[in-house]
C-alpha cells in the first residue's frame, strides 16, 4: 500500500467527497460544452499592450517561465489575469 501525503486542500476535498457533499451533473456533456465555451472566451486574447520593465524583472520572468514550461508572455498574461480577478494578492512581508 502506498502512503500518500495530502496537502490541506486535498484533505478538505477528500473529506468533502467522503461526506457525500458532491452531486452528479444531470447533463454532463452540455455542462462541459458550456464551461469550455466560457473558458475559451475568458482567455481570449484580443488586445495588445506595450509595457516597459527593468531588465532584471524581465530576466526573472523569463527564467520563471522556462521553469514552468511556458512562454514568458503567457506567464505575464496569466499573472495579470490572476491579479485582476482577485486570485493573486500581495503577500505581506
Amino acid at each position: 500500500m502506498i502512503d500518500y501525503k495530502l496537502d490541506n486542500e486535498e484533505l478538505e476535498l477528500l473529506e468533502s467527497i467522503e461526506n457525500d457533499e458532491w452531486q452528479s451533473v444531470k447533463n454532463l456533456d452540455q455542462e462541459l460544452k458550456e464551461h469550455k465555451k466560457i473558458a475559451k472566451n475568458t482567455m481570449k486574447k484580443d488586445k495588445r499592450i506595450n509595457i516597459r520593465l527593468s531588465s532584471k524583472d524581465l530576466e526573472m520572468i523569463k527564467t520563471t517561465a522556462v521553469e514552468l514550461g511556458l512562454p514568458y508572455q503567457t506567464l505575464v498574461s496569466s499573472i495579470l489575469h490572476q491579479y485582476v480577478t482577485g486570485r493573486l494578492v500581495h503577500k505581506a512581508s
